[in-house]
């Protein structure tokens, strides 16, 4: 790093040949032999071997001896997931979060999965003078929550014992939450209709990673009042989209 906090300009020449080769193999998405990857990349053939061979100590490429061939090594893949596991969500989503409160003129939420419940991790409040208040830090509880509903339908885990009713909504029979975590799990998004609060509806969606784990939350809040079901279905489509394009980025 320069002394003025931004990257050299210069490149070391060997590294930047390197990542021709990777680029090449990656493209090909095949193994590749050292004349063809010298074709494709302009560099000479004993200058190709030689990064090859660095490159293979490294583990990222493979050499296939049946073939004699070269192929992305699995270090690739260990890079790949801990530059994923690195990205902060939180930056990732706040235009999202932005772009879903101006839309529907709700409160949007970013919340990540725990044990048993989800923290909300981020907001951006309605610009409405009635609106619901978010707080980062707060939970949502799993069987009360849209949010919480989605940590159920995507692996997480209620604990032991009755579940709290905190409005005369909220479902504390298990049998049928298990069904409505089932619709959750089929259709890709939750609701919530006065379950916690019993003035406050919300939605959620999913934000999973490659593997299909989840990562995150998205959720969209508001008064009970305005934030009715037929505002809410046409609120899914802006929702569910968004957690989708956050998805691809973590």
């Amino acid at each position: 790093m320069a002394r003025t906090g931004r990257p050299a300009t210069r490149q070391v020449g060997a590294v930047a040949r390197a990542v021709e080769v990777l680029d090449a193999l990656a493209e090909a998405r095949a193994e590749l032999g050292t004349n063809e990857i010298a074709r494709r990349t302009g560099i000479n053939v004993s200058s190709i071997s030689r990064l090859l061979s660095t490159l293979a100590s490294a583990g990222l490429v493979q050499h296939v001896p049946s073939t004699g061939r070269y192929r992305l090594g699995v270090r690739i893949l260990q890079l790949a997931s801990a530059a994923r596991d690195s990205l902060d969500v939180r930056a990732v989503s706040r235009p999202y979060l932005e772009e879903l409160a101006e839309l529907t003129g709700e409160t949007s939420t970013l919340s990540l999965p725990g044990e048993h419940d989800l923290l909300t991790i981020d907001f951006v409040q309605s610009h409405r003078s009635v609106r619901s208040v978010a707080e980062i830090g707060r939970n949502s509880v799993a069987h009360a929550t849209a949010a919480g509903k989605v940590f159920l339908a995507w692996g997480g885990s209620l604990p032991d014992g009755d579940l709290e009713a905190f409005t005369e909504q909220t479902i504390v029979d298990r049998s049928a939450l298990e069904a409505e975590i089932a619709k959750v799990s089929d259709r890709g998004w939750a609701q919530a209709l006065g379950e916690r609060e019993e003035d406050l509806n919300a939605i959620a969606a999913p934000v999973l990673d490659a593997t299909g784990r989840l990562r995150a939350v998205l959720g969209i809040q508001g008064p009970a009042v305005r934030f009715r079901p037929r505002a809410m279905r046409a609120a899914v489509d802006p929702l569910t989209a968004r957690a989708a394009l956050i998805a691809e980025t973590v």
